[in-house]
């Protein structure tokens, strides 16, 4: 299996959507990507992957990646430092809690949907669109290639 097949086409349809929705009404910039394994640090290959999608590059520094390492069970959602200075501490660990209900149900494409719209609702009070606000970066799904 490669981590581009874990979701069916129509999920991915569905976390896109959910991408647009929350990046409609920020600035923000969310993405999400998927390995099938993670072979480091957890943390250090959400920062390595952070940093290849040039999330650290978004004007306002207010990237979030959510990173799945599908076969070993692990994920993680790092944020940029603009979104740092703004978000307590502990914002993430309880969107990773949500998030963790649905994927100990199996429903992983509802618990990155409903971690992506919790991400979207805390960036807009923070970062709200605005009409000049442009898509810095691309709202597809990417993928691993182990």
């Amino acid at each position: 299996m490669k981590a581009s097949d874990f979701f069916s086409n129509e999920q991915k349809g569905e976390i896109v959507n959910a991408i647009k929705m929350a990046e409609h009404e920020t600035s923000g910039e969310i993405r999400v990507h998927l390995d099938l394994r993670c072979k480091v640090e957890l943390l250090d290959r959400a920062a390595h992957i952070f940093a290849k999608l040039k999330m650290h590059k978004t004007h306002l520094r207010n990237g979030v990646l959510f990173y799945l390492a599908i076969e070993d069970q692990k994920f993680a959602i790092i944020g940029d430092a603009g979104i740092h200075k703004v978000l307590p501490p502990d914002f993430w660990d309880k969107v990773k809690e949500k998030m963790q209900e649905y994927f100990k149900q199996a429903k992983f494409t509802d618990g990155l949907v409903h971690g992506i719209i919790l991400a979207g609702e805390k960036l807009k009070t923070h970062f709200p669109h605005k009409k000049d606000d442009v898509n810095e970066l691309p709202d597809e799904i990417s993928f691993g290639k182990n």
